[in-house]
């Protein structure tokens, strides 16, 4: 690919404009969470959902062990709760003693603050480049109480990132 074409292709992705979303885990004491740009479902019936982890990430190195993923919606107004889960790195921090959460199914941190979430158990792991693809099947979830506008890309490309992806 050229330059050109490689700045053309990322004009189009950043046109898109996905909705964010934050992914947590826990494996044993170690709990994790990241603020994730690359997830979207993925099958109808049987439900499943993917969400890209980089492998420069924390999360990463926690989630490659896990069962589990919780998988949390953010209103556009939660940019807050996107620049903890984004710009900081659980290797320098425990981001759950910066916000409000309580345990969930499997035992996952669920942030008390999205505005929707689900869990999911990991059922492929795809590697996809400097991301894992991970593959859930929801199990449990919790639907957003009101209508949502979600957090997407525009609103945090210029967060500085907890890692390089």
């Amino acid at each position: 690919m050229t330059a050109q074409q490689s700045a053309a292709f990322d004009a189009f992705v950043a046109a898109l404009d996905n909705s964010l979303v934050v992914v947590t885990t826990r494996v044993g004491a170690q709990r994790t969470g990241c603020l994730v740009g690359f997830a979207a479902q993925v099958s109808i019936e049987p439900r499943r959902f993917m969400v890209g982890i980089s492998k420069q990430n924390h999360t990463y190195r926690i989630a490659m062990r896990a069962g589990h993923l919780a998988v949390h919606l953010l209103d556009e107004r939660q940019l807050p709760l996107a620049t903890l889960f984004g710009s900081e790195t659980g290797d320098e921090i425990d981001k759950f003693t910066h916000c409000e959460w309580h345990p969930g199914p499997a035992n996952l941190p669920i942030l008390d603050a999205a505005a929707g979430w689900f869990c999911g158990r990991i059922v492929e792991r795809h590697d996809v480049g400097d991301h894992i693809a991970m593959i859930l099947a929801p199990e449990g979830a919790a639907a957003p109480a009101k209508p949502v506008r979600p957090l997407r890309y525009r609103a945090v490309a210029d967060l500085p990132p907890g890692h390089p992806a």
